[in-house]
């Protein structure tokens, strides 16, 4: 569709900067968007009647139909109509377009002539610019000024445009790329993160947005390992939440014992060898994770997860009592595994330190001998036992 924006004309306006960008005079701009530029048209798709086809043009003031015109012209066209007027108008340093005489201007120049910033300017400039990357308007260099050409719809522009300066920032590139992500507009995750504070409000006064922000910092982290250092060290600074990760990470290794029987088929002995799980514990293992894999994320899992833990042990110890050739082993296990404890602990006995610090003490080698009988005691036992076998 051919637009003619002669009709669009309006009074220059000072600017004002709040957090939207809104300007503070009252243009067909802030008239026919809200603040985030999307046309007040419900039907966008629309055409514009024209003045002879328009019911009762004759009998209306001209002002009113104009500014009917007006509104129908940027209802179809949104944002593109002013983006135009920048394009054919504006160039850095105000050359003259190519093959032509006519010249066009600076956009700090075609600012204070709009009564603007030229921030402002430069960002409609800048979304015409991607358009034109992309095929869906011509370049700057064949547009002259005054020139009106055919624009695309109005529901297109949001998709090149953004009012606030952070977008154009490598931060403000990220936060839109990752909004686009989540499927929804740019400049809504924008505001949030230009208002930290408010956001921290939200967190703090609202479940559902501190259950948002707790699953973005643990998507956030995965990839972060500062922020995981971080957080990890504000978790250990505070002893309440200590003990609650202390307390759920006790609740994921006893859910991860009854899960390795269920998914393995194996268990683990009290002396730590590994052998086949009867089918009766197997069963009541599988039984047990079943009930902890259907608690909802609000439900405590720790007291479930003793009980698995605690009945699923009982019966490991059951299995290795009524099994004589693996509680016999068992029990070998066990005492190899005392024995080389005791051996490292008498090993690391440093005595040239006990002699030259003069440290001794005389129930040091009362323990020392009666340690020693303890063991030439265990030797005769073993002997006997061997000899009798």
């Amino acid at each position: 569709m051919t637009v003619t924006l002669a009709q669009l004309e309006t009074a220059p306006q000072s600017e004002h900067q709040d957090p939207a960008d809104a300007p503070q005079g009252a243009t067909v701009q802030d008239h026919a968007t809200g603040a985030d530029g999307r046309g007040l048209a419900e039907d966008a798709d629309a055409e514009a009647p024209e003045p002879s086809e328009a019911p009762g043009a004759g009998d209306l003031d001209p002002v009113v139909v104009r500014d009917a015109l007006d509104f129908g012209v940027y209802a179809r066209t949104g944002g593109w109509t002013f983006a135009l007027k920048v394009a054919r108008s504006v160039r850095p340093g105000g050359q003259a377009a190519e093959g032509t005489a006519a010249t066009k201007v600076s956009a700090k120049a075609f600012a204070e002539l709009a009564g603007c910033s030229p921030e402002r300017v430069m960002r409609y400039y800048k979304a015409w610019d991607m358009a034109a990357d992309d095929g869906l308007v011509p370049q700057f260099e064949v547009l002259v000024p005054g020139e009106d050409i055919e624009l695309p719809d109005a529901d297109v522009w949001l998709s090149y445009y953004t009012s606030r300066n952070s977008a154009s920032s490598v931060r403000g590139q990220a936060i839109s790329a990752a909004a686009e992500a989540e499927g929804i507009r740019p400049t809504k995750a924008l505001e949030v993160a230009e208002n930290p504070t408010a956001l921290r409000a939200a967190i703090l006064a609202d479940p559902g947005t501190a259950e948002a922000a707790r699953g973005a910092l643990l998507d956030r982290m995965k990839e972060d390992p500062a922020l995981q250092t971080e957080m990890a060290r504000a978790i250990a600074r505070t002893d309440d939440l200590k003990k609650a990760v202390a307390s759920e990470a006790k609740a994921a290794d006893r859910i991860g014992y009854v899960r390795q029987i269920v998914e393995n088929g194996q268990i683990k002995t009290p002396a730590g060898q590994t052998v086949e799980a009867p089918a009766e514990l197997r069963a009541e293992a599988e039984r047990h994770l079943s009930l902890l894999d259907e608690l909802d994320d609000s439900e405590e899992a720790g007291e479930w997860a003793g009980e698995a833990y605690d009945t699923v042990k009982g019966l490991v110890a059951k299995a290795v009592e009524e099994d004589p050739a693996l509680r016999v082993q068992e029990r070998r296990t066990k005492f190899y595994s005392s024995l080389q404890k005791a051996t490292k602990v008498f090993e690391e006995l440093t005595l040239d330190e006990v002699l030259e610090e003069e440290i001794f003490e005389d129930d040091m080698l009362q323990r020392l001998e009666a340690l020693q009988e303890a063991i030439s005691s265990c030797i005769s036992t073993l002997r006997r036992a061997t000899t009798a076998s």
